[in-house]
């Protein structure tokens, strides 16, 4: 299996060598569970798109900076190929800034949290188990960083998650699409870092809160299993 990974940001520069473009985060997760996996990166931010769409077998977005609602071109040509995908009924996986940008482009909304920043580990719970799901616990940690959120789901979306914080922390859409609020990518040593940089923005508070958070690990292989099995499926 092929898999394109569109990228929608890059990491600061001063984090790169230990941690890694966002791609590289995804190959270090996916790729040590099927070293059979094949990745192609292509940077959407810098209008880079497969010359033909079967050129992979899925997609996955990453999450990003950006807000999906922004008024950018590159935005909103990543939000046709969407409707493209969908249209194909390709696989695709989106992440954080991905979960909301396959809301926005096919009928949902996200905006900013009245709830505020959701930083560090949160705990979301599957309403019901999919088939590609463990058939585990209900329950799973995963790290996050997120002040937009899904308000309104995409046409024809299933919340599949959720927690109180987050609604729509997971939902798919019939077989070909699925989307987590959460960063399964991520380890705790860069959600560490991208709390410190934003330390003024998240408050003290809620700055304290994630770093303590920390303390227990997230089930970031645990997702990856699952992402990969709704891609085989």
């Amino acid at each position: 299996m092929k898999l394109g990974i569109l990228k929608t940001d890059a990491v600061r520069p001063e984090w790169v060598p230990e941690f890694g473009e966002y791609p590289d985060m995804f190959v270090a997760l996916l790729g040590q569970l099927d070293p059979e996996l094949e990745f192609a990166v292509y940077d959407v931010e810098e209008g880079q798109y497969p010359a033909d769409i079967d050129e992979v077998d899925a997609y996955l977005i990453t999450g990003s900076k950006s807000s999906v609602y922004e008024d950018r071109a590159w935005i909103a040509r990543l939000m046709d190929f969407v409707r493209e995908l969908h249209r194909r009924r390709k696989k695709l996986v989106g992440i954080c800034f991905g979960h909301q940008l396959i809301a926005q482009a096919l009928g949902g909304r996200t905006e900013k949290s009245a709830r505020g920043w959701g930083v560090g580990l949160h705990t979301h719970r599957f309403v019901h188990l999919p088939a590609w799901h463990d058939q585990g616990e209900a329950e799973f940690a995963v790290l996050v960083s997120h002040q937009d959120q899904v308000v309104e789901n995409a046409d024809g979306a299933e919340v599949l998650a959720s927690s109180e914080f987050c609604e729509n922390a997971v939902t798919r859409i019939d077989d070909h699409m699925l989307s987590f609020q959460g960063h399964p990518e991520f380890v705790p040593e860069y959600s560490r870092e991208i709390m410190g940089y934003r330390r003024e923005q998240l408050g003290e508070q809620t700055y304290a809160a994630g770093l303590a958070s920390l303390a227990r690990e997230p089930e970031s292989e645990r997702i990856g299993r699952w992402i990969l099995a709704f891609l085989r499926a």
